[in-house]
């Protein structure tokens, strides 16, 4: 079973980037849809964005589409979420997910 580890978040102020990283171990990663959601304080968790097994079509919420970019590396087994432009109400905790499998998470604060 895949295990999944995200790392990358931080405090940034608003208008600049991050990119978070998901390390993936176990199971067989390069062939699975790979997802990414967030959770903001008292909100529920929301899709933000996935990319299938080749890394070549992916999805992206309306809220983050032309700000964030959503890549692969099968090779090293990894995921990422580039974020750019970012505006205080990306505040939230990122997940990425395979299937029913989390990772634990990493906290993403915009400062206005």
């Amino acid at each position: 079973q895949v295990q999944l580890v995200e790392s990358g978040g931080g405090l940034v102020q608003a208008g600049g980037s991050l990119r978070l990283s998901c390390a993936a171990s176990g199971g067989t990663f390069s062939t699975k849809f790979v997802r990414w959601f967030r959770q903001a304080p008292g909100k529920e968790r929301e899709f933000v964005a996935n990319v299938d097994w080749s890394g070549e079509v992916t999805s992206y919420a309306d809220s983050v589409k032309g700000r964030f970019t959503i890549s692969r590396d099968n090779a090293k087994n990894m995921v990422y979420l580039q974020m750019n432009t970012l505006k205080p109400e990306d505040t939230a905790v990122y997940y990425c997910a395979v299937g029913q499998t989390w990772g634990q998470g990493t906290q993403v604060t915009v400062s206005s």
